[in-house]
């Protein structure tokens, strides 16, 4: 079964196929072969169509085949949802539809950060605006209020638009920083604080700390936040240097142990 091409009534393009009568044919067959090997005739008809409105997108960061193949899923779904009693042409139902699919693969695909559809809306109107600006402010930037103007937006929607241009696309971490002598971002990345953990092993310490007898917990805090020498300690405390020597051992081991149970 095949679907005539030879034009009988105007298109807006020369090799759109006039596919009328096999839509209605394909609104009468029931599911089954028929209807399976109609509804891919008429794709195929289609397709020229739907690769012309890909090609409208290309130079934005997706290869033309991908673009192809987006394209051609918005003709499969226009092939499927159109309606001829509705009256309208098959074209003017299908190249919305096909548009549409590919705009929304930029939009769910193509984005290095997630950024919310309405901020994406801002960067598409923010960026038409600087290039139509562009042709007036020759030799400096647009100002945020020329673009506000010009996008009938507010200044605080201008700049949440300005900064989603650069979530479209990441920089590598190789990539010099502009003006440095060979420094990339990698460079200026942090490593890990040590201070962290820390933080951490205090925090698990403390009850322990708490729990120990104060002779014992004197004895920890001139050894450790004061820097006292066992001897003196023994001096301060009136008790030997070997006693100090004991009890510190056997503070550590305690804490030591009742830390270790606890993260068990």
């Amino acid at each position: 079964m095949r679907v005539t091409t030879g034009s009988t009534k105007s298109h807006p393009h020369d090799d759109a196929p006039d596919t009328a009568a096999a839509f209605d044919r394909l609104t009468r067959l029931p599911e089954g072969p028929d209807r399976s090997a109609l509804r891919d005739e008429l794709v195929r008809a289609w397709l020229p169509m739907a690769e012309r409105i890909a090609v409208r997108f290309r130079g934005r960061g997706e290869s033309l085949d991908d673009l192809y193949q987006v394209a051609a899923l918005g003709l499969v779904k226009a092939v499927d949802h159109y309606d001829p009693a509705r009256g309208h042409a098959f074209e003017a139902y299908a190249v919305p539809t096909i548009t549409g699919e590919v705009k929304r693969h930029f939009r769910d695909h193509t984005w290095t950060l997630h950024v919310p559809r309405r901020v994406q809306d801002l960067r598409n109107r923010v960026r038409k605006a600087v290039k139509e600006l562009a042709q007036t402010t020759a030799g400096r930037p647009p100002t945020v209020a020329e673009i506000a103007a010009c996008a009938q937006l507010t200044e605080a929607e201008v700049r949440t638009g300005m900064e989603a241009l650069d979530c479209y696309s990441a920089l590598s971490l190789d990539a010099e920083i502009p003006g440095s002598d060979s420094y990339t971002l990698g460079d200026a990345m942090g490593g890990p604080d040590p201070a962290y953990d820390t933080v951490v092993d205090r925090v698990a310490v403390e009850p322990c700390l708490r729990a120990l007898p104060e002779r014992e917990r004197t004895i920890l805090y001139l050894r450790f936040f004061r820097g006292m020498t066992q001897k003196r300690i023994a001096q301060q405390l009136g008790i030997s240097q070997m006693h100090v020597s004991r009890l510190l051992s056997g503070c550590c081991a305690q804490v030591r142990e009742e830390v270790l149970t606890g993260a068990g």
